[in-house]
């Protein structure tokens, strides 16, 4: 994760540098600028995970040269072998993304049914042991 923290790191100074060049350049044109803005924080976001990562678990079997691909071998996690969550939350953001162009009732309830879906995937295996 070290090496992705600094990759990060050095988009988040690319933007850093574009987006003070450009408010410079453009006179405080104010999209760009924020487009730009958004960008550093999110690419910094991203470098401050990783970094954080690979502090609290030290280096992958990845980042060492003497790495074996047997180190990390076992199980992944735990994969449900059925969930009516995804289909509801293909629904709903279906419908929220036409309730933009067709109307605020239609944004509401595919809003309502994006939340369930959301929710229920994130919460549906809380309680398993």
């Amino acid at each position: 994760m070290k090496t992705e923290a600094w990759l990060f790191a050095g988009v988040a100074g690319f933007f850093l540098a574009t987006g003070a060049f450009y408010t410079w350049l453009s006179g405080r044109e104010p999209a760009g600028t924020a487009a730009l803005t958004v960008s550093f924080v999110m690419a910094s976001l991203v470098s401050f995970f990783c970094a954080m990562n690979h502090r609290r678990r030290g280096p992958r079997p990845e980042d060492r040269k003497s790495g074996e691909i047997a180190e990390r071998a076992g199980p992944l996690d735990f994969f449900p072998p059925r969930s009516g969550y995804p289909p509801l939350t293909g629904l709903g953001a279906a419908l929220t993304a036409l309730g933009v162009v067709y109307g605020l009732w239609l944004f509401i309830i595919g809003f309502g049914l994006l939340a369930a879906g959301v929710f229920g995937l994130a919460f549906q295996y809380v309680h398993r042991d």
